[in-house]
């Protein structure tokens, strides 16, 4: 599941890495190239290691600060939390970025506002 992908992200960044190797999953690389255009990630590339498909996933910095400072799950299995377009807005935040599961593929809280489309909220970062 993403939970434990986005939880690797954080994990990675708080350690200082540059790099992390994931198992690959579609939403998984769909929340990547969401994080890619808000500035959180640098590249995702599919590799393959004993028959296997990965994700490896360059994390950005700042003046040798993350990116990514910290997340927050919204949407759980038991229970799952649905915005419209107009009240991403007020699930965002000021400095938080979020991140939802919608009809037209995963995007961020910026790009869903855009779209006019609301969704599943899936989890903040910043």
């Amino acid at each position: 599941m993403y939970y434990d992908f986005v939880i690797q992200l954080k994990n990675a960044a708080m350690a200082r890495k540059k790099d992390i190797t994931t198992p690959y999953s579609n939403i998984n690389k769909a929340i990547a190239k969401a994080l890619i255009k808000e500035g959180f990630l640098e590249t995702v590339k599919e590799e393959e290691a004993d028959g296997k498909k990965l994700l490896s996933i360059r994390l950005r910095y700042q003046s040798r600060k993350p990116s990514i400072t910290d997340v927050a799950l919204i949407s759980k299995p038991s229970l799952r939390k649905y915005v419209s377009a107009l009240e991403i807005g007020k699930a965002q935040g000021r400095s938080a970025v979020v991140i939802l599961s919608t009809n037209a593929g995963v995007l961020s809280g910026r790009e869903a506002i855009k779209k006019k489309t609301g969704g599943e909220i899936l989890f903040k970062i910043w």
